[in-house]
């Protein structure tokens, strides 16, 4: 048995080390993607402190001088002496019921005038200034691969690379210990031997110490990647979910696509009355609207509360954009165990859910991936080159025993 489990170690160390040491050194940078974005794109970041102007009347400015675009996700206000960052996407063609091509996705805005400080297609193929963090970001879930067929197969092949270094967690596991006497040895580092035996330890020594960290990154990028395809069925399994607004509908092609019948200034009246009889302190932080599902959504934070950090992220209203009415909500904390599970995946992936700290820890924990897809890699080398050396000297001996 022991014997199976080190070919499949081997196997399975053989087709993920060069996809993890990817998605492992590319999230130790991530980690820090909007503190180091913002240190080399100032100007999609910083802005002037002042009264700040509303930001429904910046959204309507945006789409004024943009027809072809559409708002898509607004901040309702920025942290002082921060641009308001607006994400927008293509209308679509009325004569070929296309989308229209735009050369930009995100904008930076002068919260306190209205200018636009920057504008770049965030996702795109670069490895410029403006584009580095978010090629850093894509390539670390879909390898920056393109839609095929309009699947996303880099995502999908990632959750499956995902799998693998799942089951591989637990076969590195039990060949670590393969005798209860050795743990001693499994968690130990041989510093002084150095050269091969320090690279052994640091594989399989150092995969022992952090090895639940890294069974919950495992996970969860399963979880993310493979949310519908796979987690959701298993989850559902054990426990009984919750759908969100969007499992229940199906997305729109480009063709079906309506515009939306209420206004944002609509919605948001609605979702600030609706989050004041339950009871909600925090304000209403950034609405969306998403053609695809025909929703708005309007999210609870404050405003240098974006991102979540801390527990298991932010709430937000949903509601239909043809006539306004409720379409759900997605309230962390609550629902099943199934869905505070599934609620607790990103949170717990970007170590967000305890904060600076957990951000820390995910970005150590990365580097550590990456390091052991290294030392993985080399072990095996060795091993073939000895295994090489053996063979030629064997045939070498063969030869001389028959002259």
């Amino acid at each position: 048995m022991h014997h199976l489990f080190r070919r499949l170690h081997r196997w399975f160390g053989l087709f993920t080390a060069v996809f993890l040491f990817i998605a492992g050194a590319t999230g130790a940078v991530i980690s820090w993607d909007h503190e180091l974005d913002s240190a080399l794109n100032p100007a999609m970041y910083h802005s002037e402190q002042g009264p700040q102007r509303p930001a429904l009347d910046l959204a309507d400015a945006v789409e004024a001088a943009h027809p072809r675009a559409r708002v898509s996700y607004l901040p309702l206000a920025a942290p002082a002496g921060e641009a308001l960052q607006v994400w927008v996407e293509p209308r679509v063609d009325p004569v070929s019921r296309q989308p229209y091509e735009l050369a930009f996705n995100q904008l930076a805005l002068n919260p306190v005038t209205g200018a636009e400080q920057g504008r770049r297609l965030w996702g795109d193929v670069s490895l410029t200034r403006e584009n580095l963090l978010p090629f850093l970001y894509k390539l670390h879930y879909s390898l920056e691969l393109p839609l095929m067929g309009g699947y996303d197969v880099g995502s999908l092949f990632m959750g499956i690379v995902a799998i693998v270094w799942v089951l591989d967690a637990f076969v590195s596991l039990l060949l670590s210990f393969p005798h209860p006497r050795s743990w001693r040895k499994s968690l130990a580092f041989r510093w002084q031997r150095g050269g091969h035996a320090l690279t052994f330890d640091v594989h399989r020594s150092g995969g022992v110490w952090i090895w639940l960290l890294l069974l919950v990154l495992a996970v969860t990028a399963v979880s993310m990647n493979l949310r519908s395809q796979v987690v959701v069925p298993v989850v559902s399994a054990f426990s009984k979910l919750t759908p969100n607004p969007y499992d229940t509908r199906a997305e729109l092609a480009p063709a079906q696509q309506a515009e939306p019948g209420v206004s944002r200034r609509h919605v948001l009246a609605l979702a600030r009355a609706e989050a004041a009889r339950r009871g909600w302190t925090a304000p209403a932080g950034a609405i969306l609207y998403s053609p695809e599902y025909g929703m708005y959504g309007v999210g609870f934070f404050e405003p240098d509360d974006e991102h979540g950090d801390g527990g298991l992220g932010n709430p937000w209203l949903y509601f239909n954009a043809g006539d306004g009415s409720p379409a759900g909500a997605d309230i962390p904390g609550t629902g099943s165990a199934g869905d505070i599970f599934l609620q607790a995946q990103f949170p717990l992936h970007s170590g967000r859910i305890i904060g600076v700290a957990g951000r820390v820890i995910v970005s150590l924990v990365g580097l550590a991936v990456a390091a052991l897809s290294v030392t993985g890699l080399l072990l095996w080398w060795r091993r073939r080159r000895a295994q090489h050396k053996h063979a030629v000297r064997s045939r070498s001996l063969a030869a001389q025993g028959r002259a």
